[in-house]
This record gives C-alpha cells, sequence and structure tokens, in this order.
C-alpha cells in the first residue's frame, strides 16, 4: 500500500511539474508576441509590395520567396518543395441576360474560352435534389452559392466546385452562381474539383442582380444567358515553403496555413491573417529558443485556392518516402482570427486540451473559450485527414470588420486586419504547437482505412467527397 501511495505521489508530482513548465512556456510566448510580433507589419508590407498572391502568377511566386526569406532570416533550415498543377489566370469576360449587360467574375479554372447563348432555369441551391424533373441540357443554370433562405431544415449546402460538377454532369452549358452577400459583391474562386480546367463556364453574379433573375424567372419570364470569356491556363510549378525546428524524434508536428490568395484583391484575410501567423509562430518559437521532442514543421501550402494542391502535394510525397506515420498531429490555420481556444478533429484530445487551456488562461486570460471537436472539408487540413491524421487549431474565434462578407472579393484588404486578433492567433497557435511538440504522448493516433471510412460517415462528409470523387470506399 505505502508503494502504491508513492507512485501515485511521484506520478502526480510529474504531471504537475510538466503542467508547471507548460504554463511557463505560454507565459514566455505571450511575452513574446505582445512585445515583438511582425505578423501585422509582415502582411502590410506583403499586401503593399505583393498585391495579390495567385499561385501560379509571378507575384505567387513572390511571395513563396518572400516567406522563404522570412524564416530564414529568423533563423530556420527552409526549403521549397515543389508541385506541377495548371495555372489559371483571367483574362475578360461579359454576361449578358437577356440583352443586358449584368456586372460578373469568373470563377477559376473555366474554360480558357468559351461562348455560349442559351436559355436561363433557375436550379435554386444547386444540389442534386434541385434538377430533379428538370431538363437543364443545354442550358445555363442560375444557382445560389449559400444555401437560399427558406431550405429545408437539415439542408447541407456543397462548395462552388461540387454544384458545377452536377451541373456538368446533367448537361448544363453554363452555370451563374448568384453571391448571398448584398451590396453588389462579387465572389471568385475555383469551379474545379481536381485543380484542372472544367468543362463549362462558371461566373458569379452580385446578390441584387441574381435575385432580380431569379423573381422574373419565378413569374415565367423568358430569360436567355450569354457568357464570352477567355482565360489563360498553363502547367507550370508552385513551391510549399517549408521551415524545420528540429525535434530529438521523427516525430513531426506540422503547424501549417495556405500563403496563396485569389487576385481580386490582396487576400490579406484569406489568408494572409493564417499564413503570416503561422510565420510568427516559427519566429517566437525560434526566439525562444524552443527545442522541441518532436520535430516542428511549419508550412506555407500554395495552390489551397485551386484545390489544395500544396497540402495534397506535402501528403503524398509523406506517403511516397512512408512517412505518414511520422506526422503525429497537423495544425491548420485559415482565416483563423482572435481564436479564444483550442480546436481538434478528434475527442480522444479532449483531456489534454482542457490542461492546456487552463495554463494558456492563466498566462492571458482573453484564452476563455471552450475547446471544440468537429471536423471538415475544403482547407489544407483535408489531406492529412484523409489520411488518418488528426488535425487542429484556433476556435471561437470572429473575423474583424464584417471581412467574412468580402471573402474572395475585391474588398479582401488589409484594412480588414485587427492587429489584436491576428496577435492572439500567434499566441493561441505558437501555444498549441509547443505543446503538440513537447508532451510525452498524444492520445489521438493515425487511423486505419476502415477508422477513417466510419469517421468521415459521422461527420457527414460522405455525401461532398463522393461528389468530389474522393470517397475511395464502396
Amino acid at each position: 500500500m505505502k508503494i502504491s501511495l508513492l507512485l501515485l505521489f511521484a506520478v502526480s508530482t510529474l504531471h504537475s511539474f510538466a503542467q508547471d513548465q507548460f504554463g511557463k512556456a505560454y507565459t514566455r510566448i505571450v511575452s513574446d508576441v505582445r512585445e515583438h510580433s511582425k505578423a501585422y507589419t509582415n502582411l502590410k508590407q506583403a499586401t503593399e509590395s505583393l498585391g495579390h498572391r495567385l499561385t501560379g502568377s509571378d507575384q505567387g511566386a513572390k511571395a513563396e520567396k518572400l516567406a522563404f526569406d522570412l524564416l530564414r532570416s529568423y533563423g530556420y533550415d527552409v526549403r521549397y518543395q515543389p508541385f506541377d498543377m495548371v495555372s489559371w489566370q483571367r483574362k475578360s469576360l461579359s454576361v449578358t441576360i437577356s440583352g443586358k449587360s449584368v456586372k460578373s467574375v469568373a470563377l477559376a479554372h473555366s474554360p480558357v474560352e468559351a461562348r455560349t447563348e442559351s436559355s436561363l432555369i433557375d436550379l435554386g441551391n444547386g444540389l442534386e435534389r434541385d434538377y430533379a424533373g428538370k431538363d437543364v441540357k443545354g442550358k445555363t443554370v442560375l444557382v445560389y452559392l449559400q444555401l437560399l433562405p427558406g431550405s429545408a431544415t437539415g439542408t447541407k449546402n456543397l462548395h462552388r466546385s461540387e454544384k458545377t460538377a452536377i451541373a456538368a454532369l446533367h448537361g448544363a452549358e453554363g452555370i451563374i452562381f448568384v453571391n448571398a452577400v448584398p451590396g453588389g459583391v462579387l465572389l471568385t474562386g475555383t469551379a474545379s474539383i481536381t485543380g484542372d480546367l472544367i468543362a463549362i463556364p462558371a461566373v458569379c453574379i452580385g446578390y441584387e442582380d441574381g435575385m432580380a433573375l431569379k423573381a422574373r424567372l419565378q413569374k415565367g419570364d423568358k430569360l436567355s444567358a450569354a457568357i464570352n470569356m477567355q482565360n489563360e491556363s498553363a502547367r507550370v510549378k508552385a513551391r510549399n515553403v517549408i521551415a524545420t525546428l528540429k525535434g530529438k524524434s521523427k516525430q513531426k508536428i506540422v503547424v501549417g496555413g495556405h500563403l496563396d490568395s485569389w487576385d481580386l484583391a490582396t487576400g490579406a484575410i484569406d489568408n494572409g491573417i493564417g499564413s503570416f501567423a503561422v510565420i510568427d509562430m516559427a519566429r517566437t518559437l525560434k526566439q525562444l529558443k524552443v527545442k522541441p521532442k518532436r520535430t516542428m514543421e511549419f508550412v506555407l501550402f500554395m495552390g489551397e485556392e485551386q484545390g489544395l494542391l500544396g497540402s495534397k502535394a506535402y501528403v503524398a510525397s509523406a506517403e511516397a518516402k512512408n512517412q505518414l506515420d511520422d506526422i503525429a498531429f497537423m495544425l491548420n490555420f485559415d482565416m483563423t482570427n482572435a481564436p479564444t481556444a483550442f480546436h481538434s478533429s478528434r475527442e480522444e484530445m479532449q483531456n489534454l486540451y482542457r490542461e492546456w487551456m487552463i495554463q494558456l488562461k492563466s498566462a492571458d486570460s482573453t484564452f476563455n473559450g471552450n475547446v471544440s471537436f468537429a471536423a471538415g472539408l475544403h482547407s489544407d487540413h483535408q489531406p492529412f485527414m484523409l489520411a488518418g491524421l488528426p488535425y487542429g487549431g484556433g476556435a471561437g474565434g470572429k473575423l474583424p470588420n464584417n471581412a467574412g462578407a468580402y471573402y474572395h472579393s475585391d474588398k479582401d484588404v488589409f484594412s480588414l486586419v485587427d492587429k489584436k486578433g491576428l496577435e492572439q492567433t500567434v499566441m493561441l497557435g505558437a501555444a498549441l504547437a509547443y505543446s503538440l511538440a513537447q508532451t510525452p504522448q498524444i492520445p489521438a493516433q493515425r487511423l486505419t482505412d476502415d477508422a477513417i471510412k466510419a469517421y468521415l460517415e459521422r461527420y457527414g462528409l460522405k455525401t461532398p467527397l463522393q461528389v468530389s470523387g474522393e470517397w475511395r470506399w464502396q
């Protein structure tokens, strides 16, 4: 009995010591970011000197070099990870409805050239169920980008690329998306699931124009749509940027965010606040001379906007080298701002997360949120998740200055960025990355293939993955 009590006391003391050490590290991280963070100034300079960061463009290549040089200046071993992709850049576009010009933007990976004219048909949300009993072959479909108000409870939206794939499968000649944001805001983004060119032209028009067209169609007006577009495309090489903080173990923590942006503005929110936060997390941990147990890799992914191309290349490279099992955890920061707690895709992390949150809150009372557990698609965590790997990031935050309304638009500019919120992301991300690198055991392990299937079904991800062709199970 005495031996058992002594053993219990020793384990309890060791646990308390470990947690106390984490608490001290969190305090140092918070202090360094408050006093020395460069995320805000680096992002400001990048938006001013580069403009957008479209993958495959000259600005995209300059962004890769800028990130490389920043990380190297902080004392990192930095390397490029090249991958092949199909680049796409817009040239010209006109959309007319029954002879009247409508303001619009092309969605990426639309054809290099398209000239269509056909009757316009309203397909509501553009989900498979909306096509039932309707002949759309040779017609242009009008589709709401989000979910229409009044949609049936439980209706799940699909990505614009998946809605485009459904339209093409049903024989549509073109697709016109109606943005959900009032004020004539136009949204761009890829309409391709694979990153290759699609077969039909895809464009976006503003909310007011789109709802007016829907009203006319509902009244029975016969409308025609003409789309005339030209774009440029070529096979090019893009590069992920990887900075390594070597640990004692070959196990690694991947801390990532996509560096690329669309070309209508400067991508300050999507994903400047995420990628430049990741760069500053790396700076912070290097400044504090952290010597991690697990290796830490800070990865700036390119090609996320064109179909998660950089993160897919990273995972494919690890798989080819038989190194997927070396990845213990992936952290993804995509449009993360002012997080108040930790997030994970795996509930096995809840006990550790809650212990770490108590320590982080002691270092800075801003971090007072509840840890969260969920899974989703359409960002750079997805290839890691499909390989069975756990991922996480920040939870409880909110985008500044109504920035969510300007996602992928010409209004995504630096004036939307909130310095305090950006630095809060750096603090939380550095603390979480440090904890995952240092903790003796990470409870969430890589899933088997059967377990991945069950996991994806539990989170309702089977249907969108089937539409995108990424569901590999029967």
